[in-house]
């Protein structure tokens, strides 16, 4: 199975494609893209709207997962904007009949190190030691994007074996 894991966000989305058999996972690649600082938002949803587009036809995943929205009180139009490009990223996934899986940040953070509040630096760490890569991923959206990709492959070892 092919699981795409995204981190969504109007300035970097964070990506993560994994194969797992049920019993091992292997990050195909992972990366991230940006959008372009300054331009309209329009423009920088479009760009978000491509880069998936090209994520999704070079990858050709079973499934998407994807960070869910939250919001800190503090920060409401951070939220708004990253909703923008969280409905871009879903409506790509629609279009090409992918199924999408939505995940909490807590629930990831927790899934991968035992601790919902886990530390960006906690996460890079744990994804190095998992995986067994000689360098921390960088940056941290990267990730967080292995992340929800294992958490989804997780929950679906769970169902399996249920």
């Amino acid at each position: 199975m092919r699981i795409l894991g995204i981190d969504p966000g109007l300035q970097v989305c964070g990506y993560a494609c994994l194969e797992t058999d049920g019993e091992r996972e292997i990050i195909v690649e992972a990366g991230v893209f940006k959008t372009t600082e300054g331009l309209p938002l329009a423009a920088r949803l479009n760009q978000i709207a491509d880069d998936i587009e090209t994520l999704l036809d070079r990858f050709s995943p079973d499934i998407v997962a994807v960070e869910e929205l939250y919001s800190h009180y503090a920060h409401p139009r951070t939220a708004i904007l990253m909703g923008h490009a969280r409905g871009v990223i879903l409506q790509k996934c629609a279009r090409a009949h992918v199924e999408v899986k939505s995940f909490a940040a807590t629930r990831i953070k927790k899934s991968i190190t035992g601790n919902g509040r886990a530390s960006k630096e906690q996460m890079q760490r744990t994804m190095q030691t998992f995986l067994g890569m000689s360098e921390l991923p960088k940056p941290p959206d990267v990730a967080d994007a292995m992340a929800v990709a294992l958490c989804c492959a997780n929950s679906m070892q769970r169902t399996i074996t249920m």
